[in-house]
């Protein structure tokens, strides 16, 4: 069974309703995304960290997966599916994608400010003050921040590594370190980029553009494999 490994993001859930809250300046609220989604932000103004996740935590709770979430999980049927998204949202799993790896961690999800192995899925969409882990530490969001580490970088490489056929859709390619992993990918390997704004990336040779959004990019592309392949 061939590997086919996806990176998705931001485009690949616009089409749900899904809001990245920034307006065209950049900015949330009259702040930058720096003042509500980093370390310092966390430390200077908990409560606006808390408000901006809860916000996006509720409209989370009232969209739906898309037909290009769902035809990713058509593609499981005949191929070994490995998704790899800079989303924080849940909507491939929603969809029925059984293996999906988070970049930057999970909307639904908060974890203890003193030992961060210690994760809890929330059933709701609101992270108050004062909601503490077991050892009495205030919660925050499962959120890879602005300055922070990616610490499931090295196994998303991995993953890359061994693709039979890698597909990229709703990225821009420029957001680092998510943008280098089509560099692990061998040059024999058929590649597939999904989004209405696709280039052709400097260096990259079997790269096919598809100018589509998700919704109907995706569907055509995994039919078009059924049929090659089956």
């Amino acid at each position: 069974m061939k590997k086919v490994v996806v990176l998705t993001g931001a485009g690949m859930s616009a089409e749900s309703g899904v809001s990245t809250f920034r307006d065209s300046n950049g900015l949330w609220c009259n702040h930058r995304i720096e003042e509500v989604a980093s370390p310092i932000a966390w430390e200077n103004n908990q409560q606006l960290v808390l408000d901006f996740y809860n916000q996006r935590r509720k409209q989370l709770f009232e969209v739906d997966p898309n037909d290009g979430h769902k035809w990713l999980v058509k593609l499981e049927e005949k191929f070994d599916v490995q998704i790899v998204t800079q989303n924080v949202d849940d909507l491939h799993e929603r969809a029925g994608s059984t293996n999906v790896l988070h970049l930057h961690g999970e909307l639904k999800k908060v974890r203890s400010t003193i030992d961060p192995n210690l994760i809890y899925t929330l059933n709701h969409w609101e992270l108050k003050k004062g909601d503490n882990c077991e050892l009495g530490s205030q919660l925050r969001p499962h959120i890879v921040w602005f300055g922070e580490s990616v610490p499931m970088i090295k196994t998303a490489m991995s993953i890359v590594s061994g693709a039979d056929i890698l597909i990229v859709i709703g990225t821009s390619m420029v957001v680092y370190p998510a943008a280098s992993l089509i560099n692990f990918v061998g040059d024999s390997i058929p590649k597939y980029y999904i989004d209405p704004t696709a280039f052709q990336v400097e260096g990259i040779s079997n790269l096919q553009i598809i100018s589509e959004k998700a919704g109907t990019g995706v569907p055509k592309l995994v039919s078009q494999l059924l049929n090659q392949y089956y």
